[in-house]
């Protein structure tokens, strides 16, 4: 029906709805144009720049970083599959088999030079895909001693042993009729050495066992103070700072229960061992010498007191097979400690032309050899004056 043709009141009314219909579709169209679409909201992965690239990519970095070499270690390999990480020391009874197990491939192994020298076939080493096992069968308390496994470091076919990752253990094997472990030396002879150390291996077979050192003569037992003279069950005696009243006869004496045995004697003999290689300073009489007169080079060395110190010399005259002639001395030096100065003189008499050239002082002493140097000139005689 025409929209004229309606009454006032309904014209009215559908005129009034079709204006609200236009006013609603302007709002919706204005909307449109002034309010940008919407993205889809990020998942959490995507939603920082700064957090997400860290979760996703923390996985890669630890896929493509190697994986750390497993540290090595040793274990003792029980009865019935049984194993034990080993201490610092272990005890397996006589006639017991010794299975250690090291962790590495590949590894290598160190056992006590009695075993290396002679197993008689009862020492078994097989390297398996992760691990190394030793094998010790009918032990006897000359095996007593450390055992250490040393991992490999390899480069193609090139491999050596990575010695600060080495892992040891001492074993002992306690043996009711050897508290110590057998030598086939009746006396053994151990140089002193000044300020050095100096161990007399008095090794037992059992932890258990009391150990104590003797001199010989006069027969008096050696007081153990642990600071001049100390014990250590995996090594036997050390004189920290051997002095000559050190020096002697010594043995030592193991008891355990009922059972006492004396060790193998060690024969101390004290050398007064130098701190360093001797520092000699030459000198020549003089360093231009007329021919005819005589020359005198002097080599001295001061160090510490009863050091022996051995000179040697070069010289020009040795071309020609000229003799040598020197002289020695020792003197003791003044001061807060005792030294001495050591002393070659090299005699040249009535000097020649085949005396010029370097003079060359070698002293030597148990720690080296140092050289020095000195060059001498040789002028002719001044002619007379004619009257």
């Amino acid at each position: 029906m025409p929209l004229v043709n309606l009454p006032g009141s309904k014209r009215r009314l559908v005129l009034s709805a079709l204006l609200i219909c236009a006013v609603i579709f302007e709002l919706d169209a204005q909307e449109q144009r002034t309010t940008p679409e919407r993205k889809p909201k990020p998942s959490k992965l995507g939603k920082s720049t700064n957090k997400g690239p860290r979760a996703v990519t923390a996985k890669p970095k630890i896929k493509a970083t190697p994986a750390a070499p497993a540290q090595t270690f040793l274990t003792q390999v029980l009865n019935k599959g049984k194993f034990k990480k080993v201490g610092e020391t272990i005890s397996v009874q006589t006639g017991d088999t010794l299975e250690l197990r090291c962790r590495g491939k590949p590894v290598q192994w160190s056992v006590p030079s009695y075993l290396e020298e002679d197993d008689d076939g009862r020492l078994r080493i097989v390297q398996h895909e992760r691990y190394s096992v030793l094998t010790l069968v009918n032990t006897t308390g000359a095996d007593t001693g450390e055992y250490t496994c040393y991992p490999m470091y390899c480069e193609d076919t090139d491999c050596r042993k990575e010695y600060d990752k080495a892992v040891k253990v001492f074993v002992f094997f306690p043996d009711p009729q050897e508290l110590f472990v057998p030598s086939s030396d009746y006396y053994e002879v151990i140089q002193l050495r000044t300020n050095w150390p100096t161990v007399l291996p008095c090794q037992v077979t059992s932890p258990k066992a009391k150990v104590t050192l003797h001199r010989e003569f006069p027969p008096v037992e050696v007081a153990v103070d642990g600071t001049e003279i100390s014990f250590n069950v995996k090594k036997g005696f050390t004189i920290h700072r051997p002095r000559p009243y050190h020096a002697g006869a010594l043995y030592c004496v193991a008891s355990l229960g009922n059972l006492r045995q004396s060790s193998t004697k060690y024969m101390l003999i004290y050398v007064n061992y130098p701190m360093a290689p001797p520092a000699p300073v030459i000198q020549a009489s003089s360093s231009s010498v007329t021919v005819g007169e005589n020359l005198r080079v002097s080599c001295s060395v001061v160090g510490e007191q009863d050091v022996v110190v051995e000179f040697t010399w070069d010289y020009p005259g040795q071309q020609i097979g000229r003799p040598l002639y020197t002289h020695e001395s020792i003197s003791p030096v003044g001061g807060g400690t005792i030294r001495q100065q050591s002393q070659s003189v090299l005699l040249v008499e009535e000097v020649r032309d085949v005396d010029q050239g370097t003079y060359t002082c070698t002293a030597q002493n148990l720690q080296g050899a140092t050289s020095a140097s000195t060059t001498v000139k040789v002028v002719p005689k001044a002619k007379p004056k004619k009257p």
